[in-house]
């Protein structure tokens, strides 16, 4: 469990900042901007959760809990010496992966086939995951970035990569289940 008897700690005030496994690292190396923008993507993600109900908003809360194991899951390097933290390091799994995969499956049976491009928009809700799919989107990319440099989890990547695709699926949901999407047209302001 943790425990926070303080929020600031004084010790980031040179610009570095601890991982998991108590290394420290400079607040700008990839690692802290890519487990940053996981923790910015559950930002836009409770934002859009004001705007949600029922069935689409629980499966909004479990996101944003596989947010955090995911931040956590970038916040620890060496995953080659996980075994001797003493303790079960958290790391995404597979598991978390196929659930999306699923979720997304269930969730295209419900729609038609689309035959253009959309707009991010149409409901309030719709707009808040378009948001969220492109935080999603920048934090795969630098996940990726950081998987060229040091060890990274293929899972975690997989999860972002599913996340936004999952994002952009629940916003053609929550846009009428697809009938109030915005639909691009090419050139239509020349």
């Amino acid at each position: 469990m943790v425990v926070l008897n303080r929020i600031y700690t004084k010790t980031g005030d040179a610009g570095e900042t601890a991982l998991a496994n108590g290394s420290r690292v400079a607040k700008h190396s990839m690692r802290v901007t890519a487990y940053g923008t996981v923790d910015e993507t559950n930002a836009t993600l409770g934002l859009a959760r004001l705007h949600a109900t029922g069935d689409l908003d629980a499966a909004l809360g479990r996101i944003q809990n596989d947010l955090f194991d995911l931040g956590a899951d970038l916040a620890r390097p060496d995953m080659e010496r996980d075994h001797e933290a003493g303790y079960p390091v958290l790391r995404i799994a597979e598991t978390q992966v196929a659930r999306l995969e699923n979720e997304i499956d269930a969730m295209i049976a419900r729609l038609d086939p689309l035959r253009s491009f959309i707009l991010p928009g149409g409901s309030a809700l719709a707009a808040h995951l378009h948001l969220c799919r492109t935080v999603a989107r920048r934090a795969e990319r630098e996940a990726v970035e950081l998987a060229t440099m040091e060890s990274v989890n293929d899972a975690a990547v997989k999860y972002l990569n599913r996340l936004s695709d999952w994002f952009f699926v629940a916003a053609r949901i929550a846009n009428d289940e697809g009938r109030a999407d915005v639909l691009w047209l090419p050139g239509a302001n020349r």
